[in-house]
């Protein structure tokens, strides 16, 4: 593939924003490739430009950041440094993108140029070198412009299977990044990057000493995770099984190994005696068998002095007889590597926290927390509880705290800081009192049901007592629940009353009038006539209607739709799409008419003695115009259709050939945010001698016959 450093964009802010896979003009998906053997492991120290010194994969393979542009090996891209003349260095002529890891193969499927790119990546959040906006991220892409339409590609490689169907004749545009938070170096883990690709030892030439291949060079690789050190190409079939296209096992491989171990300085605290003498203390973290040390400090008056190793970690205890001023700085260095690598920190005091106590019938946080830095002199340091305020020379408790934190932090104006969690004392909380809340009309009649709601109550409820109060009670069903039905038997104002019962006790009653006049003539209204757009929710309204005990909604005729509830004065359906023609291309599909017939629903109203009202509501689809239509079949086998649709849904427009809906199906197109459509598909079907038209079915209710135009 001999693979060329290129500018990949990526922007947390601005230009892309990817925690996983984003495809374009491909239906993807990531395929199960089996068990998994080895990963990305651990993140190196972080280096003086902010970002890893190294990653580690699960075979021990520790790789660096290729961040020159000395090394054509390990190389950064000039265009990414401001000043490609000058030598890289931190900030003002840092590269802008660089990596760990480059791999990538390239091969052709059926005339196509396909790449598979496989990377771990060092860039900025914001495209720009500002510290703080460092991140790493495992990077798989994708690219197949120009992949037929309709087909689906399985794409095995070494970090897995990736699967896709085309359309809309844009071919695959695959890229997943996993790890773009700045900062969190660790995301990049969790990448299906890793353990790292470098030239099989088996297969002449070597790798260069010190890389894991010459990415000028193709070659076979070892390293993945499922032994698939190959890309394969297969079309998945109709019955689900595969063909194979196009394979190949060479790649480009950019990495060098990591010399240097680097160096973490976890904290670096001092501790001062009343008489101004004390220790610095020093934690540190890198790879076992490091030599690390404390620089010496003459200011101090301690020589150089070596930390103590165990683990990965390091630690160091220098005797001072000097008062640490405010922002002194130690320099620790890692002599191990070449060059050294050099840390240079400010000693801060030794917060502890000793109280943290919280008394929840009180409200009242307490806490006490000691310096390391003993000295008394004008610059003791003052203590702090961050969010609620100053701590004083002994304990501190601050009032009116209804709601503590889970964990006191104290500062301190000389650096330090320690947290701690809380011991609380107190009785439990009662449980609190319910709240009834509950819907019901305004207006009813004798003998009409009236349902009450109070499914908005709120607390813990174990039961519901209704009481109607202004005249004969009438039949109240439901009694202890929260729907309950109230058919009154006499007219007059009445009142009803809600309250809910649970542990926390009684709730405060709510209550509504409702006015109850004498019994009407039934009468069923369905509510106004509707126009929508196929797809969308639609609402019916009976709200009109008088003096029934019941409602039954039914289906007329029209495209068959499923109510939400046919008994309810307000049920829902969803007007259902048109169906459309399906491929594969040249099916006809014989006897398919176009359906825009209304759907058309009947009301049913029952008075209580048994009297019927019926009405009638028509629901038409929204009117679709199909314009600016233009179709050319390509005689060496090519199909290219588009128009514009007059309602901008994402609906998919299926094409046939011919001036009849069920002729030969060619392909769909989907209408875009500003209402356009196109396909572009292969040597089927393919037009007869004479043939000049083609028709167009759009799934929200549009249909037109276009000219056909043939072309060699």
């Amino acid at each position: 593939m001999n693979r060329k450093l290129t500018r990949a964009v990526v922007s947390a802010g601005t230009v892309l924003v990817l925690a996983s896979t984003a495809v374009v003009g491909a239906l993807g998906a990531v395929m199960d490739p089996g068990s998994r053997h080895g990963s990305l492991v651990q993140v190196g120290p972080i280096a003086e430009h902010g970002f890893p010194a190294w990653y580690k994969d699960s075979n021990g393979v520790r790789l660096e950041a290729c961040t020159t542009l000395d090394d054509p090996l390990c190389s950064t891209l000039p265009a990414e440094v401001p000043n490609p003349d000058l030598p890289v260095s931190y900030p003002d002529n840092f590269p802008g993108e660089f990596f760990y890891q480059m791999a990538g193969a390239q091969l052709a499927v059926q005339g196509v140029d396909l790449t598979v790119g496989m990377d771990l990546e060092g860039a900025w959040a914001t495209g720009q070198v500002v510290p703080g906006d460092q991140m790493v991220f495992g990077r798989v892409r994708i690219r197949a412009t120009g992949a037929p339409d309709g087909v689906t590609w399985r794409i095995t490689h070494p970090y897995g299977v990736d699967q896709f169907t085309t359309s809309g004749g844009k071919g695959i545009n695959m890229t997943e990044d996993i790890g773009i938070t700045p900062g969190a170096f660790g995301g990049a883990l969790k990448s299906r990057i890793g353990p790292f690709l470098k030239w099989d030892p088996t297969v002449e030439p070597a790798a260069p000493a010190g890389y894991t291949g010459d990415p000028t060079q193709d070659h076979q690789v070892v390293g993945s995770p499922y032994n698939t050190n190959y890309v394969k190409v297969e079309q998945v079939n109709a019955d689900g099984t595969t063909t194979e296209l196009a394979s190949t096992d060479l790649f480009s491989v950019q990495g060098r190994y990591a010399t240097n171990s680097g160096l973490d300085v976890d904290k670096a605290v001092y501790r001062t005696g009343s008489d101004g003498k004390g220790f610095i203390e020093v934690f540190a973290s890198s790879e076992v068998g490091q030599a690390i040390q404390v620089s010496a400090d003459p200011a101090l008056e301690f020589p150089s002095t070596p930390l103590r190793g165990q683990d990965g970690r390091y630690y160091a205890r220098i005797a001072v007889d000097k008062n640490i001023a405010p922002g002194t700085k130690v320099e620790v260095v890692n002599v191990s590597d070449k060059p050294v690598t050099r840390k240079s920190v400010s000693l801060t005091d030794q917060v502890t926290v000793t109280q943290a106590t919280y008394d929840a019938d009180s409200h009242t946080l307490t806490v006490a927390a000691t310096s390391s830095d003993a000295l008394v002199d004008i610059d003791v340091p003052a203590l702090s509880v961050k969010g609620f305020g100053p701590l004083g020379a002994s304990s501190t408790t601050f009032n009116d705290v209804l709601a503590p934190p889970a964990a006191v932090t104290v500062t301190s104006t000389r650096g330090g800081s320690d947290s701690s969690g809380l011991d609380t004392t107190g009785g439990g909380f009662a449980a609190g009192l319910p709240v009834a809340a509950f819907v019901a009309p305004p207006e009813a009649q004798v003998g009409q049901p009236v349902s009450l709601d109070g499914s908005g109550s709120t607390g813990d409820i174990a039961g519901y007592d209704w009481q109607i109060s202004g005249g004969p009670n009438g039949t109240l069903a439901g009694q202890g629940t929260s729907q309950a039905v109230w058919t009154p038997e006499a007219a007059g104002g009445y009142t009803v009353t809600l309250k809910v019962t649970g542990p926390g006790g009684t709730s405060l009653p709510m209550t509504r009038a409702i006015e109850v006049a004498a019994p009407t003539v039934v009468l069923a209204q369905a509510g106004a006539d509707q126009i929508v757009q196929r797809g969308r929710t639609v609402t019916l309204d009976s709200t009109g209607t008088t003096g029934h005990r019941s409602l039954s909604w039914s289906q007329v005729s029209g495209p068959a739709v499923t109510l939400s509830n046919g008994s309810v004065p307000r049920p829902t359906f969803t007007y259902p799409l048109m169906k459309l023609p399906a491929g594969p291309a040249g099916t006809v599909h014989t006897g398919y008419v176009i359906d825009n017939a209304p759907v058309v629903l009947k009301l049913v109203a029952t008075a209580a003695e048994g009297t019927e009202s019926t009405d009638e509501v028509t629901i038409a689809a929204l009117a679709e115009s199909l314009t600016g239509l233009t179709a050319r079949y390509r005689t060496r086998g090519e199909w290219r259709v588009s128009g514009a649709s007059s309602v901008k849904a994402a609906q998919a427009v299926a094409i046939v050939l011919g001036s009849s809906p069920d002729g030969p199906y060619i392909g769909q197109g989907f209408v875009d945010a500003a209402g356009a459509f196109s396909f572009k598909g292969g040597v089927l079907p393919k037009p007869a001698a004479g043939q000049s038209t083609v028709t167009y079915i759009s799934a929200t209710g549009g249909s037109a016959v276009g000219t056909l135009q043939v072309t060699n």
